[in-house]
């Protein structure tokens, strides 16, 4: 071979190189939280002026937007994915379809995934609970993939459940290429989409929280060790959760929760510049929730507002309560502020469900709305008949014969 021929060859090798090298970088993600920089970013850092491309600070139990910017953009989240992809696992075992003591059989195609994985071989098998763990806590993409094969039958199949599932939430900047966060390109989301997705999680399957929680585990029975990618589950109080991501394009991304005080926060950041900034702009994100705001129970559901007369019914009166329980967050003192409207029907015609609407009542702190809630009937009543109208009447007959 020529020296010419042999630098060409040495040029390609080098070229290869480079790629893979590139792509395992781009798609493996090496997380950095050091304490000393995260306070020194924090001190530094006003909330107003936060390095994310966009963010979100939500409460998980209403919903309710404490702070954004730029919330509803679309931007690649990189692994980030995965939150959807363990929301559609837990809800195949919540429904039965699938039980964390099922056996998952790696495919070949599962096992070449690339980037952050547990370098399982094909045929290789292990339970949901231990892939669930790799997933949590390690992103592993070719166990993700080999979960979604179980749940769906293919990488396909359930992308497209993905997306399904993130047009009933309302996710209305998102779409979805593949269940890991691999793909780039016409792959994204927003901060927004992802605090709804990250809620509908945690809130319907809190389970999840038992793995997102975890610090370090293993999986193949010791063999590979897991570290949670998310460090704020070691590093802030109350953090139990939830998914990092990192790809050169979408940056330092991450979806946290924490609860404090019966008060649960969700923070999305995406586009962060690098790891500790990414920590310590969630920490100063959900440190303002918790110093800023309080949950409030207002009311409980099944608590008694009045009686109703029913027209028409085999009874004469029904009773109106609380259709659910009546959480809001408040800005820190608000809560004595609070005034009922209560909008009650006088008067309803049977048939009558229990759990019918029969009125509502809206929750306002100077004229403001902050929330609202459904008042229901107690009990069904039927509608009055001719023979209802007998039997009484009887009754009525007996109860003055026997006086």
């Amino acid at each position: 071979m020529t020296g010419k021929g042999l630098l060409g060859y040495l040029i390609i090798i080098c070229l290869v190189v480079n790629i893979y090298s590139g792509f395992v970088f781009a798609t493996q993600e090496k997380p950095v939280y050091n304490p000393t920089t995260v306070e020194k970013i924090m001190a530094s850092t006003s909330v107003s002026e936060l390095k994310a491309k966009s963010y979100i600070l939500m409460d998980a139990s209403t919903g309710q937007v404490l702070l954004e910017n730029n919330s509803n953009e679309r931007l690649p989240i990189a692994s980030v994915t995965k939150i959807m992809s363990m929301l559609l696992v837990m809800e195949a075992i919540d429904s039965g379809k699938i039980s964390l003591q099922d056996i998952v059989t790696a495919s070949e195609y599962a096992s070449g995934m690339g980037g952050s994985q547990a370098y399982i071989e094909p045929g290789e098998q292990y339970s949901v609970h231990d892939a669930l763990k790799a997933v949590a806590l390690h992103s592993s993409n070719d166990v993700t993939v080999s979960l979604a094969e179980l749940v769906a039958g293919s990488e396909d199949a359930f992308v497209v459940q993905m997306n399904e599932k993130a047009a009933e939430l309302g996710m209305k900047n998102t779409q979805f290429r593949d269940c890991t966060g691999l793909t780039d390109e016409d792959h994204y989301s927003s901060a927004y989409d992802i605090a709804l997705m990250s809620r509908e999680l945690i809130t319907k399957h809190p389970k999840i929280l038992e793995y997102t929680s975890i610090y370090m585990d293993s999986f193949r029975n010791g063999e590979f060790e897991l570290v949670n990618t998310n460090r704020l589950v070691k590093f802030y109080n109350g953090c139990d959760g939830l998914k990092t991501g990192f790809t050169r394009a979408a940056g330092y991304c991450l979806s946290a929760t924490a609860s404090r005080n019966n008060m649960r926060l969700i923070s999305v950041v995406l586009g962060e510049p690098d790891s500790n900034t990414r920590f310590a702009e969630t920490r100063k994100l959900l440190d303002y929730g918790f110093a800023n705001y309080e949950s409030v129970e207002i009311n409980k559901k099944g608590e008694l507002m009045s009686e109703i007369s029913v027209k028409k019914g085999t009874v004469s009166k029904v009773g109106a309560i609380i259709g659910d329980d009546v959480k809001a967050l408040l800005p820190r003192g608000q809560k004595t502020k609070i005034v009922r409207q209560v909008n009650l029907s006088e008067e309803i015609t049977a048939p009558l469900k229990a759990g019918q609407k029969v009125g509502e009542i809206i929750y306002k702190i100077d004229d403001n709305e902050i929330t609202r809630v459904d008042i229901v009937a107690d009990r069904d009543v039927e509608k009055i008949t001719f023979g209802n109208i007998f039997l009484r009447m009887l009754k009525s007959w007996f109860t003055v014969g026997k006086a």
